[in-house]
């Protein structure tokens, strides 16, 4: 989706971008009840409910209340000079936790292009030995972005990130004082969290929503006539009264949980052993 190199110093990478990760999402068209005809989409000015062809579509900017400047495609050429460098420019390297991780938005990945192996496996092996971060600025789609450049296994990644005034400040919400939780509590809901740590396996984790839809997709491609179970109810939540009860009782699933699942290994183990 993007060519262009790295710049850090003197040195230059020749790189192409790639998306690191990918979501499929369900497309759904609007139809018509009575006979499920596709309802279109049409391009209508508020002025006079007329349509418009696309030829007489241009980009406006309002700077006041029904007050536009148009903006051509000439002008977003003129103010988007560093477009045509095609330049990760890094600013500067800074220690990687030393970052919000709210600043984080999206990885890519960077492949090198031709002559790029040894200057590109350069800059990873140190990003990587250093634990630093390179800070970039890059224009993708007529768009100035902040990025990260991150050593990651056998790839540099850039990781597009949000500029400061982007993200909203903590203190604009209200947020409970530490003083509400007592020591007790604390030690309880920390044997809890100990309880139901385990070792980081992305693989356990799935879209349940979408799948429970497609499924039901499928259901009613094969069975269109078939009578659909009324939707449940969800049951609204009880306020709280006594956390440490809870927390108690939390426990004491989670540790038979984990009772059970040792359980489970072991027959298995010892199924795999006898055959």
């Amino acid at each position: 989706m993007w060519n262009g190199s790295i710049s850090f110093g003197l040195v230059t990478i020749p790189v192409a971008l790639y998306p690191a990760t990918r979501r499929e999402e369900l497309s759904f068209r609007l139809l018509r009840k009575s006979d499920l005809s596709p309802v279109n989409y049409k391009r209508v000015a508020e002025a006079d409910g007329k349509e418009v062809p696309w030829e007489d579509i241009v980009k406006g900017y309002e700077y006041e209340k029904g007050k536009f400047v148009v903006l051509k495609d000439e002008d977003f050429k003129r103010v988007d000079l560093e477009a045509a460098a095609q330049t990760i420019d890094i600013i500067d390297f800074v220690n990687g936790n030393e970052i919000n991780p709210m600043y984080f938005q999206k990885p890519y990945y960077l492949e090198p292009q031709k002559g790029g192996d040894k200057p590109y496996a350069l800059l990873r092996e140190a990003l990587r030995d250093s634990g630093k971060i390179g800070i970039a600025k890059v224009v993708i789609r007529t768009r100035e972005h902040l990025a990260g450049l991150k050593a990651l296994e056998k790839a540099l990644v850039l990781e597009i990130m949000h500029f400061s005034d982007e993200l909203i400040e903590a203190d604009a919400f209200k947020f409970p004082k530490k003083e509400l939780a007592r020591s007790r509590e604390i030690t309880m809901a920390k044997k809890l969290i100990e309880g139901m740590t385990t070792e980081w396996n992305p693989d356990k984790y799935e879209d349940e929503y979408r799948t429970q839809l497609m499924a039901m997709i499928e259901e009613k491609v094969r069975h269109p006539r078939k009578k659909q179970p009324a939707p449940k109810t969800p049951q609204k939540p009880s306020n709280i009264i006594d956390l440490m009860s809870v927390l108690e009782e939390s426990l004491s699933h989670t540790k038979a949980g984990k009772s059970k699942a040792r359980k489970i290994r072991t027959a298995k183990t010892k199924h795999r052993q006898a055959a």
